[in-house]
């Protein structure tokens, strides 16, 4: 067979497993990515996720990264909800409102994996869900599945923003898609409605500034200049795709494994202030809040309602 029969075959279960969209690039070294990566570190932007100044090298060449590479295979997952949160409830980003998606994903690609070499012959590579040092939006974007927008969000054509990424990198030559073209234009409405202002520039968002860093990656307290910016978030920020005119376009999910957890969907501002550890582990068993767990979501929640009395300043 050839490289375009492999990619068609690669397409096709793809979709059979449930995945949205397949793109397909050849491995190589990311030349713009490392520029830009590269001022983003200077910038310190990365705050303290000292994990993204490691394996530089197996970031911007995923032949590195896997040795023998030849290609890499984006998918995409589509999370958007079919219901959304109590309005008045603390704010849950909308990817963790189900299971924990890496565990969804592994499993469709290792299936997808055990498919492709019983149909095409042996192959060697590996599989990623944000589980290494893969730049998966920038090689998602070399495939032709959307474009990266002004808040670094791979965006979709007529679909919008709201999906999951995977990649499989492989050691076999396959047919190649192109890039497209970037359909931001003039709008800059995730940069003016960001919270914090971190969205320092078109396509550059400094980590350090942004709620998602500040309600799941930073371990320490939340600085108390942030104090009445997170308009209600406590584990992760939506804001800047809530209002990206392409998420207009947005429609809810098919995968069952990402169905949304009618626990959460349920509670309200006091059920997030009452619950206990032991409700918080047995509701929330197998989601993304783990990463946060119960004393960091308790944080995120003490510090959202420490808030000064309406008409005065905090000290």
């Amino acid at each position: 067979m050839t490289a375009e029969n492999y990619s068609a075959i690669i397409k096709r279960e793809s979709a059979r497993l449930g995945f949205d969209y397949c793109g397909i690039s050849k491995a190589g070294f990311l030349e713009d990515e490392a520029q830009r990566f590269e001022a983003w570190l200077h910038g310190n932007m990365q705050g303290k996720m000292t994990y993204m100044e490691r394996y530089m090298d197996m970031r911007l060449d995923p032949r590195i990264l896997v040795p023998g590479a030849k290609s890499v295979i984006s998918l995409m997952l589509n999370y958007y909800p079919e219901e959304k949160q109590n309005e008045e409830a603390p704010k849950i980003s909308k990817y963790a409102y189900g299971r924990d998606y890496h565990k969804v994903i592994k499993g469709k690609l290792k299936e997808l994996m055990a498919e492709l070499n019983e149909q095409i012959g042996e192959i060697h590579g590996r599989a990623f869900v944000d589980s290494a040092p893969v730049l998966e939006r920038a090689w998602a974007a070399k495939s032709g599945l959307g474009w990266i927008g002004k808040n670094a969000q791979l965006i979709r054509p007529q679909q919008g923003s709201f999906f999951f990424l995977a990649e499989l990198i492989v050691d076999i030559e396959l047919e190649y898609d192109a890039p497209i073209k970037d359909y931001c234009g003039s709008c800059t409405r995730c940069m003016d409605a960001c919270p914090t202002q971190a969205i320092v520039a078109p396509n550059v968002v400094d980590g350090s500034k942004c709620i998602s860093y500040f309600t799941i990656e930073l371990k320490e307290a939340i600085p108390k200049e942030m104090e009445n910016k997170f308009d209600g978030w406590i584990f992760g920020c939506d804001t800047c795709q809530d209002v990206c005119p392409w998420n207009r376009f947005s429609h809810p999910l098919k995968e069952k494994g990402l169905k949304t957890n009618p626990e959460l969907l349920g509670m309200d501002e006091k059920d997030w202030e009452e619950i206990t550890e032991e409700i918080f582990a047995k509701s929330f068993c197998g989601s993304a809040l783990q990463r946060s767990g119960f004393d960091g979501i308790k944080k995120n929640l003490s510090f959202i309602r420490s808030l000064p009395p309406s008409g005065t300043l905090p000290e």
